[in-house]
């Protein structure tokens, strides 16, 4: 038998706080009534903020699938073409999704050790002189890989070539983690669910959406019903749904908003990134390699870490999990059991990562995966610096 807390360090779902369980430790009320309209008013408009947009966010009962799903069928039509890179897991089963409503995916192949190209992404739209494509398709944070893609470098790219396709983002893994701005990168909409940064248990899922998105949604011809915009945002207007929301979800989804905006965006993505740092100095000074081979690219949120030939890394996870109670992430698809995944996001601090880094030197001793120990000092010693700041004047609150 275990004692004391369980580590789930894992890239989601993440740790909820005690202040977003006691939070939805309430009631439930009358989703028709003046209370809730004022709960759903605050969660929309904080949402806004946390995505750095003016315009609306659609927050539907759902998983982050029930929001890439709502992101097609507003948008896109059968038989239309959309771009979508090959970052990992998540960008394929988006692109499997995307084919299951009968729309056709240039899918670029990837390696699963770097983000999006945003040069390959303009040199597609350069080609595409009948204007074909309708859409550009991209994972911001790629949780199955401990990589990041370059949104705002997508961005400049596609309006370099004039090219009129949506960009549409998965920020699962990165909003309330990464720097992330929604209007200022233009982008047509962004997806995000609730168990990541939002410190929430799985349950909601969002879009936010630019006005030529919900233009397009007024002509396309995807049939849609659970996941209309149109059907949202009317009763939105007022703080309501137009049908049973998760009434318990949304408290808990207040306090993560404040509990993000007390702490300050910046201050959010800089201590992800001080978190990310740490652990990739533990990594490096253990002899083990990084999955994720562009610098500029590493995810604050997880670190997926190679295991050493004939070495499994689900066995691994088992040996760290029976003897120190704590939760590794799985490798996924291509990367099963080659990859283990480090967590290291939502509430998660600077001793709480230690606690986590030294299970995981604990566990490659006992697995007799070589390994050069002292991984956990390498990250004190980075941690141990005073925290800089992580000034970003570019940051509004909007929607408040």
């Amino acid at each position: 038998m275990h004692q004391g807390r369980h580590f789930l360090q894992i890239p989601g779902p993440s740790p909820v706080p005690e202040r977003v369980l006691r939070a939805m430790d309430m009631p439930v009320i009358d989703h028709r009534s003046a209370e809730f309209g004022k709960l759903g008013r605050a969660v929309l408009e904080g949402s806004q903020t946390i995505f750095q947009t003016a315009g609306p966010v659609v927050i539907f009962p759902s998983s982050g699938t029930g929001a890439w799903e709502a992101a097609i069928v507003n948008t896109l039509s059968p038989g239309d073409k959309v771009l979508m890179v090959e970052t990992g897991h998540f960008a394929t089963l988006w692109r499997q999704m995307a084919g299951r409503f009968a729309i056709e995916v240039d899918f670029v192949p990837g390696d699963w050790r770097r983000g999006a190209d945003p040069a390959l992404i303009e040199a597609k739209l350069t080609e595409d002189k009948a204007r074909a494509i309708k859409a550009v398709m991209v994972v911001h944070n790629e949780t199955s890989t401990g990589a990041t893609s370059r949104i705002a470098d997508i961005r400049a790219a596609i309006d370099r070539t004039a090219h009129p396709a949506l960009l549409m983002v998965d920020t699962i893994s990165s909003l309330g983690s990464v720097d992330y701005r929604h209007d200022e990168w233009k982008v047509d909409v962004s997806v995000s669910c609730s168990q990541k940064g939002f410190m929430l248990p799985p349950g909601l899922g969002f879009n936010a959406i630019s006005e030529k998105a919900r233009a397009a949604a007024k002509t396309n011809k995807m049939p849609r019903s659970y996941f209309d915009w149109e059907e949202m945002l009317k009763p939105n207007a007022n703080g309501f749904f137009p049908y049973t929301p998760a009434t318990n979800l949304l408290y808990g989804l207040r306090e993560a908003i404040a509990m993000l905006l007390e702490e300050g965006l910046d201050n959010v993505f800089a201590r992800h990134q001080r978190l990310a740092a740490a652990t990739r100095a533990a990594v490096s000074h253990w002899g083990l390699e990084i999955l994720c081979q562009e610098p500029s690219e590493f995810s604050p949120v997880l670190t997926a870490v190679l295991m050493p030939p004939g070495h499994d890394a689900d066995q691994f996870r088992k040996i760290v999990l029976e003897n120190y109670n704590m939760s590794l992430g799985s490798g996924l698809s291509k990367v099963a059991g080659k990859v283990f995944r480090i967590g290291h996001l939502g509430e998660c601090n600077a001793l709480t990562l230690l606690g986590a880094l030294t299970g995981v030197e604990m566990g490659l001793s006992v697995a007799g995966v070589p390994h050069r120990s002292g991984g956990v000092d390498a990250a004190m010693k980075l941690l141990e610096q005073r925290p800089q700041g992580n000034a970003s004047p570019h940051l509004k609150v909007v929607g408040t």
